[in-house]
């Protein structure tokens, strides 16, 4: 009948158990992984104004320009430069008001085509990008 009670010393007394000094990171790593996730579903959906289904690739990933312009080219054809809408008769004139980088260059043509627009309607905008001087032109397509 000798039953050993941890909590009661020889004298009867209950012993005073130490503060707890560590801290209890589980609730932070659990908000954080939960912000991570959101982030990691939402940030694909920020990049890109204009919804466009781009072709797959196997090519590298080319480095961001600060100083590019988008231009976008959805299913129905409708041009975007920079989420703006442009009609193909007026995008000559919109090439021409895209101002020169701080080096006097033209900047980066960034060219996001959708994958069920007619060829002959990507190669009328390439080639007025290219009648409009813009010679640096990288085309967008899905890893």
């Amino acid at each position: 009948m000798g039953a050993s009670l941890s909590s009661f010393k020889r004298s009867g007394r209950r012993s005073r158990r130490a503060p707890m000094a560590e801290i209890n990171v589980t609730p932070f790593v659990d908000v954080m992984l939960v912000l991570l996730i959101i982030f990691m579903v939402t940030a694909p959906l920020l990049a890109v104004g204009v919804p466009i289904e781009l072709p797959e690739s196997a090519a590298n990933p080319v480095q961001q320009d600060p100083e590019q312009v988008t231009v976008s080219v959805n299913e129905r054809g409708t041009i975007y430069i920079n989420n703006d809408e442009v009609e193909l008769g007026g995008f000559p004139a919109a090439l021409a008001q895209i101002q020169r980088g701080s080096d006097g260059r033209l900047p980066v043509i960034v060219f996001r085509g959708d994958r069920s627009v007619d060829y002959g309607r990507t190669m009328a905008v390439l080639g007025e990008l290219n009648r409009a001087g813009f010679t640096n032109i990288k085309l967008v397509a899905e890893p």
